[in-house]
């Protein structure tokens, strides 16, 4: 299954560039990091739009009225989502907030139910639960039981702007009336990131040209971000072109795991029976969805 692939693809490179957006928030602030991976990743996304192509051969899709407005809402959703979750890393650690949003994939499952009718299996259901009760567990014993409301509140709002953002993506991909997965898919990013960037530029053109000036200026430290914003994306949308966005989105809490060993490993902490418990029961919530999608 070529989204599985995908997505632990999407994972690794979302985990990079959230990374150097949060770096950037001390010179650009949380509006200017939020801002990079889009205004950046555009450029990206066209070259990879355009090694699809030339590499398929295949005409580029007609791109309808649905498809735009399901981008736009999507576009709109992430933004706000990525506002919110820069300004509760700012708060809170980077393991914290990442662990409050992976509550995700749930709202992802009720999102893809109410607009676009999918419907999962029972168990498929269940492996989504069970895996974010064990995000949740993990989440506590990296400090997410000092976060205050405040902060828990602003990274729920992301993860359910992150839920809408997925679904309204998949929705365009769907409304592509030909192409392949990855040419939709490499169509939609574009179309995103390209809507993405004039709302952007417009409103800071119009209300906050400062940050303009300083994320024109600090292109070089911004480019990575764009890169692995865009690769990040391409992948995402790929797993979105060929299943739901939340068996999509459920596999990604694969991405704690990884946080929790790379931890382990520059820390040479020793785990607690708290961590593994957490650990184990996510694993088995993604193998309920592994086997059940």
């Amino acid at each position: 299954m070529f989204w599985i692939a995908a997505t632990l693809t999407a994972a690794a490179l979302q985990t990079v560039r959230n990374g150097v957006q949060r770096g950037l928030t001390g010179t650009l602030g949380t509006m200017g990091a939020t801002y990079v991976r889009f205004l950046y990743g555009l450029p990206f996304a066209i070259l990879f739009l355009l090694l699809v192509a030339l590499g398929t051969g295949e005409p580029l899709p007609t791109i309808g009225g649905w498809a735009v407005l399901f981008a736009l809402g999507a576009g709109l959703s992430q933004i706000l989502a990525t506002a919110l979750m820069l300004w509760t890393m700012k708060s809170r650690s980077f393991a914290v907030t990442t662990a409050i949003i992976k509550t995700e994939p749930v709202l992802v499952a009720l999102a893809g139910l109410l607009l676009l009718g999918e419907v999962l299996p029972p168990l498929a259901l269940l492996g989504i639960v069970v895996a974010t009760l064990g995000v949740l567990l993990l989440s506590r014993l990296g400090g997410a039981q000092a976060a205050g409301p405040k902060s828990v509140l602003t990274g729920i709002l992301a993860a359910a702007f992150f839920a809408l953002s997925a679904v309204g993506f998949r929705a365009a991909i769907l409304e592509l009336p030909s192409g392949s997965p990855v040419l939709r898919s490499s169509v939609v990013l574009v179309l995103g990131l390209g809507l993405q960037s004039a709302l952007l530029v417009g409103w800071m053109l119009l209300l906050d040209r400062a940050t303009l000036r300083k994320v024109a200026g600090a292109w070089r430290q911004s480019l990575p971000a764009g890169f692995a914003g865009a690769a990040a994306s391409q992948f995402w949308f790929i797993g979105f072109a060929l299943t739901s966005a939340a068996n999509v989105r459920t596999l990604a809490l694969v991405e704690i795991l990884f946080a929790q060993a790379f931890a382990w490993v520059t820390s040479r902490a020793v785990p607690e029976r708290r961590d593994l418990l957490g650990m184990a029961v996510l694993v088995v919530g993604l193998l309920l969805l592994l086997l059940n999608s």
